[in-house]
């Protein structure tokens, strides 16, 4: 292929996706990430897309939101892997919130096994995921359908999730900063997660490499309510990505780093790190909390159990 056939099928990309990693340029274009990386700062000189942390967006800074379909394709090795780690980190017996996107429906897959779990989403995907889990229990908010990702949002859906309390948040979003925390490029969205947020005492956030360092117009998470962020490791030539993980590391985050194989162990990116052995401070959390059915009481014996959501 071509220089200019090569460049204008990473632009086509880009313009399709919002963003997308080297990586991934690499394995559509069939060259190596060097050669992806000169294409992209020729069509970053010509002011048609921006680089940014090991990979593409569209220029402006911003990156616009993909749909579904688009979104579904990229990074997929790395959000099988996130998704691995992340189950690590439900228990039996937990009610947990799970927000939409890609890498939280992989995450939902997993989570089908785990007996005893209580799911609340407004996700119709995540729901779907868990539709035969015979041991799970899938709690859905109300609020209007979002098509182009499959939510409920709306004052309907942030209206159910008021009283909700649970052990911990699964979210994941379309860019995260150590300055301000994650984000998303849609308003109806990011108030809902803003929602689930508040009805949570943990907060994990699973953003692959490729959203480290992205900042979007509407935070929904700000980094000192981060609890736990759960990545893939960034290439190694990637060192602003790195430098961000620190960055986020330092201010209390811990950070759990999945390999692309998939395999369910990872590491840990401690404060100020020179190894990767120990995580970084752990915040505290309320003690002592209970799950809720949304707009009920806490469901009593036709329930056969309440959960018990007193942090370990």
């Amino acid at each position: 292929m071509f220089a200019a056939e090569r460049r204008q099928l990473i632009l086509e990309m880009v313009r399709a996706n919002g963003a997308v990693s080297l990586r991934e340029l690499a394995r559509v274009v069939q060259t190596s990430e060097v050669t992806v990386r000169r294409d992209v700062r020729a069509l970053e000189a010509e002011g048609l897309l921006d680089r940014r942390h090991g990979g593409a967006v569209l220029p402006g800074g911003f990156t616009r939101e993909s749909g579904f379909p688009q979104k579904s394709h990229l990074a997929t090795a790395e959000k099988t892997a996130i998704a691995d780690l992340a189950a690590n980190f439900v228990e039996e017996g937990e009610a947990i919130v799970v927000g939409a996107g890609t890498t939280t429906q992989e995450l939902a897959r997993r989570l089908a096994r785990v007996p005893g779990l209580t799911v609340v989403t407004n996700s119709l995907l995540v729901a779907q995921a868990l539709a035969h889990a015979n041991r799970v229990e899938v709690v859905m908010t109300g609020g209007t359908l979002r098509g182009s990702n499959y939510a409920l949002v709306g004052s309907g859906a942030e209206q159910s999730l008021q009283g909700l309390r649970v052990s911990r948040a699964f979210l994941s979003g379309s860019g995260l900063t150590a300055e301000r925390g994650l984000s998303t490029s849609n308003m109806l969205s990011a108030s809902v997660d803003r929602a689930l947020v508040q009805a949570a005492a943990e907060v994990v956030v699973l953003a692959d490499h490729t959203k480290l360092g992205t900042d979007t117009m509407f935070q929904t998470v700000p980094t000192d309510v981060i609890t736990r962020l759960v990545t893939d490791e960034p290439p190694g030539h990637d060192d602003r990505a790195q430098t961000e993980l620190q960055a986020l590391a330092d201010q209390g985050v811990q950070i759990a780093v999945a390999g692309a194989s998939g395999s369910p162990g990872g590491d840990e990116v401690p404060a100020r790190r020179a190894t990767r052995s120990v995580p970084g401070p752990r915040r505290s959390a309320p003690a002592g909390l209970r799950s809720a059915v949304i707009g009920e009481p806490a469901p009593g014996a036709e329930r056969g159990r309440v959960a018990d959501l007193r942090r370990r």
